[in-house]
């Protein structure tokens, strides 16, 4: 099993190895020196970027599968109440069609939101195996990775930032420089994390989606998240805990941006992206209808009392029997006769004119 999951990790580390490299010596080139703890460390933020960079898709969809997932919540609870206590075969599986039927007309599934996680994963190990085998490079009883032979991890392993090795781990050691230094990167992680996960429930969801079991989860995991990774932080390298600060800030920054630009519908993020846009003077996204449909109101309303103005009274509908009445009277309608006028036909003759019969 260990064989299998070194063969899968050998092109990830392959990858790291030449991506960290790239930046150190892109950072030599401009002048930092090659056996610094500092160019080592930005060459591990440099493998940070390049990674998130190219997981920028992936993260926006994520963002808008766990704003899905929390705003369908309601209609989630509506076909679980649908289908409360009936164990049948034929009710499971009905309710199973219903709920992936609502992931399918949403968009989303409660994989998505997971799904930055698992593609950075392999990189994650990928750079704790690394750092965690460059004493085993320099001293020749591993294989080089990459680009990184016997000179260069020996380099790297005798590479320092305050006083603390790269490769060090705070269980690992017994220096009060790498103590400090570990558990300051252990702090920074777990209050990131902690932050990034509570910007997004508590400005870019609606007050109606934290109200439901899912979030309630997702408040949980809040807490229990950042306890998880100061726990397991003390087993990571400094390097490792680099690379975490690194990608946790990035994507505090990146989810900052996100929500500040596409914030979900009813959210306080929504609200004060409006407030924004009016203090701009610029349109609000979804009222142009609403806007136009009221100035016409108002202009029809306007035009309405102008004329009613004008002829000083407003006129009343007619009904059918009042406009015979009135067809009777004085005058006649379009193409009829005069009122009051008989024709010869309607008129009998005289006496004078009659013929005679003598």
């Amino acid at each position: 099993m260990g064989d299998f999951f070194s063969t899968i990790m050998a092109p990830i580390e392959w990858l790291v190895a030449w991506i960290m490299y790239g930046f150190h010596t892109a950072l030599t080139a401009i002048g930092m020196p090659s056996g610094s703890g500092w160019t080592w460390a930005l060459s591990i933020v440099g493998l940070v970027l390049v990674m998130r960079a190219a997981m920028i898709p992936l993260f926006v969809k994520q963002i808008m599968a766990s704003r899905k997932m929390q705003m369908i919540q309601p209609e989630l609870q509506k076909i679980q109440k649908k289908y409360k206590g009936k164990t049948d075969p034929d009710s499971r599986q009905a309710m199973t069609q219903e709920t992936m039927a609502l992931y399918k007309k949403e968009g989303t599934n409660p994989f998505s939101s997971c799904l930055p996680i698992l593609v950075q994963s392999p990189f994650f190990f990928g750079l704790f195996s690394v750092l965690n085998g460059v004493d085993e490079i320099a001293s020749g009883e591993r294989a080089t990775v990459g680009p990184i032979d016997q000179p260069v991890a020996a380099e790297f392993e005798k590479a320092s930032i305050f006083g603390a090795q790269l490769s060090d781990t705070f269980l690992g050691s017994d220096s009060i420089n790498v103590k400090i230094v570990t558990a300051v990167l252990i702090v920074l992680m777990s209050a990131t994390t902690f932050l990034t996960q509570r910007q997004l429930m508590t400005k870019n969801m609606p007050a109606s989606a934290l109200d439901n079991p899912f979030a309630k989860q997702q408040k949980l995991l809040l807490y229990i998240l950042p306890i998880v990774f100061a726990v397991s932080g003390v087993n990571f390298p400094i390097g490792v805990l680099i690379y975490w600060f690194t990608t946790n800030v990035w994507s505090m920054c990146q989810q900052f941006y996100v929500i500040r630009r596409m914030p979900a519908p009813g959210s306080a993020a929504e609200a004060s992206y409006h407030a924004r846009l009016a203090k701009k003077g610029k349109p609000i996204p979804g009222a142009a209808a609403a806007a136009a449909a009221a100035t016409a109101a108002a202009e029809a309303e306007a035009v309405a009392e102008e004329g009613a103005k004008k002829s000083g009274q407003r006129q009343q509908p007619t009904g059918k029997k009042r406009k015979k009445a009135k067809g009777a009277g004085g005058n006649a309608p379009a193409g009829g006769k005069p009122s009051g006028a008989t024709t010869a036909k309607d008129t009998p003759p005289s006496d004078s004119a009659k013929p005679s019969t003598s």
